[in-house]
């Protein structure tokens, strides 16, 4: 996607001028709605992030993004006591998550389904070698590749977590269980999203580390053990993340 559209900025619009386009693009305002959608560029791109590095182009998402944004410019009733952005935002992730359910919910690219493989053969081969089952880090060396690819392309192959599962349908239109623990203010989910652009600006094994430690619930032994380095190193990198993050969340005044 042109980094002029990810970055595009519009003038802030008031509640009352986001309804009148609301109101005028249900009764069928082309250049209402391309304005409505011109002016949640950002949004839908900050909810886009949360789905990158899934063998998805981050084009592609955002334009299932925006089918969300639209489908939530149709259906907001306008006798709601809340913000637009606060009701678009769970559209635009639902629209997304029945994409990626729909497609094999996460559709491995190419490179890491052959490399996945790779890792299968080679683990295989260095566990009758070695008469054990080798470490990360082992199989790594053998394939002269770093510690964090053969993680992640285990990761990417892996059963879809279990917070997408449906847990009840609303006619038709299945609810996970990421939609019943999401909150629907908007102040809780622009904090979601400010907390992913955080961790996307991490390097790679700090976002590995987080993606095992909070999102697979790992201890740092089992995650120490995954890298091929010690639980000490673990928590000190942890430790050092959080601060990263909180620095991202909460920066310093300006002098």
């Amino acid at each position: 996607m042109d980094s002029d559209v990810r970055n595009s900025r519009h003038a802030h619009l008031p509640d009352e001028e986001v309804r009148r386009l609301i109101e005028a693009s249900q009764r069928g305002d082309e250049e209402a709605r391309n304005r409505l959608v011109r002016h949640n560029i950002r949004l839908v791109w900050s909810v886009v992030q949360r789905f990158l590095n899934r063998g998805y182009e981050a084009e592609d998402l955002f334009q299932i993004g925006c089918i969300g944004l639209l489908k939530a410019v149709d259906k907001f009733d306008l006798s709601y006591d809340v913000k637009f952005s606060t009701y678009a935002v769970p559209m635009i992730i639902g629209e997304i998550q029945r994409f990626l359910r729909d497609d094999g919910m996460v559709k491995v690219s190419r490179s890491l389904k052959e490399l996945a493989n790779r890792i299968r053969k080679v683990k295989d081969d260095l566990t009758k070698e070695l008469g054990r089952v080798p470490t990360v880090s082992e199989i790594a060396a053998e394939m002269g590749v770093s510690p964090e690819e053969i993680v992640f392309a285990q990761e990417a192959n892996r059963t879809p977590a279990s917070i997408h599962e449906t847990v009840y349908e609303n006619d038709g239109d299945p609810i996970t269980l990421m939609d019943q623990i999401a909150d629907d203010s908007e102040e809780a989910w622009f904090d979601k999203i400010t907390l992913n652009e955080a961790i996307n600006r991490l390097s790679k094994r700090e976002r590995l580390i987080v993606y095992l430690r909070f999102f697979k619930d790992q201890t740092q032994s089992e995650v120490a053990e995954r890298l091929g380095i010690s639980q000490v190193q673990v928590s000190r990198l942890e430790k050092k993340i959080i601060q990263k993050i909180r620095q991202e969340l909460d920066p310093p005044p300006s002098p």
